[in-house]
């Protein structure tokens, strides 16, 4: 378990017996487990029971996981859902379009079920409040509040979903400072990832949509070509 209250997953995935596998772990773990089966279905449980963690598989009928992660990514009130993806597909570009729509993270098919547990405890960790005495954070117009895990531009309160906010929450502590894609993923998500160093690309081109007044043009998140990533100094 993360903390005291059982936290609450959504598993959507039309293979029954994936849905249950993965359920089965999840509630060894002391997680609290709802199925949905396709993505309409998916939608409708988000909305009412409101969990804490989605496990969502690309492929679903009715609406695909895509189009799912699309819809809770544009609606504020379900907005910064932390959303673990499952994917069979092998090219890149359906792993990256999963992350640029706003995906936390994901695992390809086939699995472990202990990483997609694993997965799961480290995304919730992310998306839980800082300790109340982390200092404000404040970039040109970007104001980030570890406490109340709030980021505010020019006033206006910008949702992020977890490993967003821990990718700028990293870059604000140390501004000026380039960090590799890999340190990123290392420091800023809090574990080892032997995958695609796109994912980092994926999340910085994300924050940059939300926070750059022209992302083609950035002035707060800048690459720092042959290195990676910095928060201009």
């Amino acid at each position: 378990m993360i903390d005291n209250v059982t936290p609450a997953i959504l598993v959507v995935d039309d293979d029954l017996k994936i849905a249950r596998l993965v359920r089965s772990y999840l509630e060894q773990s002391g997680f609290a487990v709802e199925m949905a089966h396709d993505g309409k279905t998916a939608l409708q449980a988000i909305r009412s029971q409101r969990p804490d963690l989605v496990v969502l598989d690309l492929t679903l009928p009715q609406l695909d996981g895509l189009e799912v992660t699309r819809t809770i990514r544009n609606d504020p009130t379900i907005g910064d859902l932390p959303i673990l993806m499952l994917t069979a597909r092998v090219d890149d570009i359906d792993r990256i379009l999963g992350l640029e729509m706003g995906a936390d993270d994901y695992v390809t098919k086939p699995f472990n079920p202990r990483e997609v547990v694993a997965r799961v405890k480290a995304i919730l960790r992310r998306s839980r409040p800082a300790s109340s005495d982390d200092a404000v954070l404040s970039v040109a117009d970007v104001v980030l509040y570890p406490s109340s895990y709030r980021v505010e531009k020019a006033g206006s309160v910008i949702n992020l979903t977890p490993s967003e906010f821990d990718i700028l929450h990293l870059l604000m502590n140390h501004p000026g400072q380039a960090f590799s894609r890999t340190q990123i993923i290392e420091q800023g998500l809090g574990y080892e990832y032997a995958g695609l160093e796109r994912t980092v690309d994926s999340h910085i081109k994300n924050l940059r949509r939300k926070l750059e007044d022209d992302p083609t043009q950035p002035q707060i998140v800048e690459t720092v070509f042959g290195v990676g990533y910095r928060l201009r100094g």
